[in-house]
């Protein structure tokens, strides 16, 4: 998959199937977009079309609000066999843009023939173009559009909002089957305190930025990929009360028989299944035979 960011003016000359939007979390609602562009392939290029928001956000000082970071939804993207993901960025030049000049320039710069968003679809300044506007365009801009119904679950719209309610509640289990996968969480191995070393508990910490949604505080089962190979662990989100005044909330893994050096190694921790709260002990002693409890839980948990 070839991935473009940090540019406004992309240009493709082969003709393409393209989808668009936001797409956090890239939910199964998502997916079906994604399928339906493939569907095109390979007659045509296939394109992902989407904003890097993160800078936004930061500017406006809201954390914890996105499903996945850049390089998450990329990971997710290219395991669907897009050819193309095109992170624009969310300049005040974009956002102030009319829609219908929004429309003409995609369509001109990415040549494209087809266009599959959902019925909900909303864009350009003010959010005035929708599938109304696509539909109206199309006879003169040459591409075929297909309005792409919501995929649902229990009889509710699966959307990135019904997403971030549970895993606000911590049911990984609903999560994953809104998302088709296991919310994870993708970052950089880093220093701790190294007090599970000591334990003979050695776990692995990872800081997401501060825009990553996370779920509440508490110890989840868990699988985490390291450089190609998945591995069982238990996962504490949190800030560490026991051992510390941390204030950065993370996800510190302690990874079943595993015992390689990964510092500073990208791995992603993906979240199954909620086990208990984040507690403070009075000891380390009575945290460790907690977390020996922890663990006997997840070897014992009926991953799917």
């Amino acid at each position: 998959m070839i991935y473009i960011t940090d540019k406004t003016d992309f240009k493709i000359t082969d003709e393409c199937a393209l989808t668009l939007g936001k797409f956090d979390g890239i939910h199964r609602g998502h997916q079906k977009l994604l399928s339906k562009v493939r569907e095109h392939s390979p007659k045509m290029k296939t394109v992902v079309f989407t904003f890097d928001m993160n800078p936004t956000y930061i500017v406006k000082g809201i954390t914890g609000t996105l499903l996945t970071t850049n390089e998450e939804r990329r990971s997710v993207v290219e395991r669907f066999g897009i050819d193309y993901l095109y992170e624009c960025p969310f300049t005040d030049e974009i956002r102030n843009m009319e829609a219908d000049d929004f429309v003409r320039k995609i369509v001109s710069d990415l040549n494209v023939k087809y266009i599959a968003v959902g019925r909900d679809f909303g864009f350009g300044h003010n959010r005035k173009g929708d599938c109304k506007l696509l539909e109206k365009m199309a006879p003169e801009l040459g591409y075929e559009l297909e309005v792409v119904e919501k995929e649902t679950y229990e009889g509710r719209e699966i959307s990135s909002t019904y997403v971030r309610e549970v895993i606000a509640e911590g049911d990984m289990v609903t999560a994953e089957k809104l998302l088709g996968y296991p919310y994870a969480v993708m970052g950089t191995v880093g220093y701790g305190r190294q007090l599970g070393r000591t334990m003979g508990i050695p776990t692995t910490n990872v800081l997401p930025i501060k825009t990553k949604l996370l779920p509440p505080n508490g110890v989840y089962a868990s699988k985490v990929k390291i450089e190609g190979e998945t591995h069982m662990g238990v996962t504490n989100i949190g800030v560490k009360p026991t051992v510390g005044n941390e204030n950065e909330k993370g996800a510190e893994t302690f990874i079943f028989d595993f015992h390689e050096d990964v510092y500073g190694k990208d791995i992603t921790v993906e979240l199954y299944y909620f086990i208990r709260q984040e507690m403070k002990f009075a000891s380390l002693t009575e945290l460790k035979a907690q977390m020996e409890r922890d663990i006997a839980f997840t070897r014992d948990y009926q991953f799917d």
